[in-house]
């Protein structure tokens, strides 16, 4: 097993990979998209995942989160096998837990911000009160906008106040920049960051661009569905200090 790269000294740790391999047929050809992923996250961390088009980060967050199984190895939250629960219970850990950011803001158009927000907080356990969540995210003065009426910052902002308003453990984010301008995407960034620093949720970043590793305190860098780079940052880099 993987030691402490994370430099948390004996922070908790959350998850535990342990020898994860998933494999798939296309046509006649077998992928691999992940092979023998080892590793340990730990509580309060943030890290990026970095890797092209194809080196099996998406398919290692979507393990992670709940969304696909691997074809054989295991995950681990806290003490709990996730790899071996049922689709009740991975349903209940994606619900109560895991807290997704896409590239894709996957909003309600005919709803407003706030709404969009209180369809989480409805079915979480302990919500935070969804205007308290788009306050979190510099939103508070947009609450009744529809998505129309936001920019793609602003509703990307939005998504992540709707999944961190159910106070999740994980918060996963696959490309959160990815569909968004240079300066828009700092400013999602530092939301991001912020929301890892003031709730100490632990937070994983996976993405392209290897600019975005400067904020982590973890880089784990994927080529070809294996772990080439697992690395701390000395010191991390406010998103404002990211150039790319």
């Amino acid at each position: 097993m993987q030691g402490n790269p994370s430099g948390k000294g004996h922070a908790q740790t959350v998850l535990r990979i342990s020898d994860l391999t998933k494999s798939y047929m296309m046509g006649e050809v077998r992928v691999e998209a992940l092979k023998h992923v080892s590793l340990d996250f730990y509580s309060g961390e943030l890290a990026v995942l970095l890797g092209a088009s194809g080196s099996g980060k998406s398919t290692l967050l979507n393990i992670i989160g709940g969304l696909d199984t691997p074809s054989s190895g295991s995950l681990f939250f806290h003490e709990r096998e996730i790899t071996a629960a049922t689709e009740a219970e991975l349903t209940a850990y994606r619900r109560r837990s895991i807290g997704f950011v896409f590239q894709f803001y996957n909003l309600i158009s005919s709803l407003s911000a706030l709404e969009n927000v209180q369809l989480v907080t409805e079915i979480a356990e302990h919500p935070m009160p969804p205007e308290e969540a788009l306050k979190l995210v510099g939103l508070a003065h947009r609450l009744n906008h529809f998505p129309a009426q936001l920019s793609g910052g602003e509703q990307q902002r939005v998504a992540i106040a709707r999944a961190v308003a159910k106070r999740p453990e994980l918060l996963l984010c696959d490309e959160p920049t990815g569909a968004l301008d240079f300066q828009t995407g700092k400013l999602v960034l530092d939301v991001i960051e912020k929301v890892n620093r003031e709730l100490g949720t632990t937070t994983l970043i996976i993405t392209h661009n290897a600019s975005i590793a400067g904020m982590a305190d973890r880089v784990v860098r994927l080529s070809s569905g294996e772990i080439s780079e697992d690395r701390r940052n000395q010191t991390r880099l406010s998103p404002s200090e990211l150039v790319w």
